[in-house]
């Protein structure tokens, strides 16, 4: 199935459904133009936009995996961040949390920041700084970011962490809010479907921590390049992240000695604020 076969056969459920093409696009968090454009086979749609469209539309499991598995047909997909910043940097936030909402297993490696849905918003605001955003768009943003974080206390969903010893002691902000944000990481591993683990740098390491990546579902991984984001959906591919990111977390800190290791570097970095 081409992407004119695709577009044509979401525009048939659609209007079978009975939906205006509005309200589909509005529960898909798109402009109702990119719905359009995809159903006329204008662009390709990405997994995700295919999979909050059927959402939207509120079609069967079967069918859905069926159009899924069309969409699967080109396996990755790179998005350019110069893409997503024309589109608006808070919409992607918006449209990655209605992809959340829809699953219910997420398993992110992180070497090199902590994860977005772990960070305080004095962390947040400074990873994204470096984009240069309008303050306007910064702060809706950050505001959109954090309504993610609503995710994390959904306990129907099992939600895993692996991140490396080094992100907690990269300086995104001041050692008092590093401070802060290791206190939120504490708070957040205590609750019962979130799974925290820390690679140390004391660990004998049989892998490379190439780059960040979330899988979610064993269905979709998405790798944040510097020039964009890619979507992998192969199934062969898929597995391989699974492997990865289960490799790194047999050799991670959970639990209280996880807790440990986050509670030693709070109170280096309080020390540090102390006596400056």
């Amino acid at each position: 199935m081409n992407r004119g076969q695709l577009g044509a056969a979401l525009r048939a459920l659609r209007q079978a459904s009975g939906m205006e093409a509005k309200v589909v696009a509005r529960s898909a968090v798109m402009s109702t133009s990119k719905l359009s454009k995809i159903e006329t086979g204008k662009i390709a749609p990405s997994t995700a936009d295919v999979e909050r469209i059927l959402t939207a539309i509120g079609v069967s499991d079967e069918v859905k995996s069926e159009y899924l598995e069309a969409a699967r047909s080109a396996s990755t997909e790179t998005i350019a961040w110069r893409l997503v910043r024309r589109m608006g940097v808070h919409k992607a936030q918006q449209q990655t949390r209605a992809l959340e909402a829809h699953m219910s297993l997420l398993r992110l490696f992180q070497p090199a920041l902590i994860p977005g849905l772990l960070q305080t918003p004095e962390y947040i605001r400074a990873v994204l700084v470096r984009h240069k955003l309008g303050e306007d768009v910064l702060t809706r943003t950050i505001n959109a970011r954090i309504e993610r974080q609503q995710i994390l206390y959904d306990s129907a969903k099992e939600l895993h962490f692996v991140i490396t010893e080094p992100v907690l002691r990269w300086r995104i902000v001041s050692a008092s809010r590093m401070a802060e944000q290791l206190d939120r990481l504490v708070s957040l591993s205590r609750l019962p479907h979130i799974d925290l683990r820390i690679v140390p740098l004391s660990a004998r390491q049989h892998d490379i921590a190439n780059h960040a990546f979330v899988i979610r579902d064993d269905r979709t991984v998405t790798v944040e390049t510097v020039h964009a984001e890619v979507v992998v959906t192969d199934p062969r591919d898929v597995e391989l992240y699974v492997h990865k990111f289960e490799g790194f977390a047999s050799m991670a800190l959970a639990g209280d000695a996880m807790r440990d290791v986050l509670e030693d570097l709070r109170n280096e970095f309080l020390t540090e604020q102390e006596t400056r």
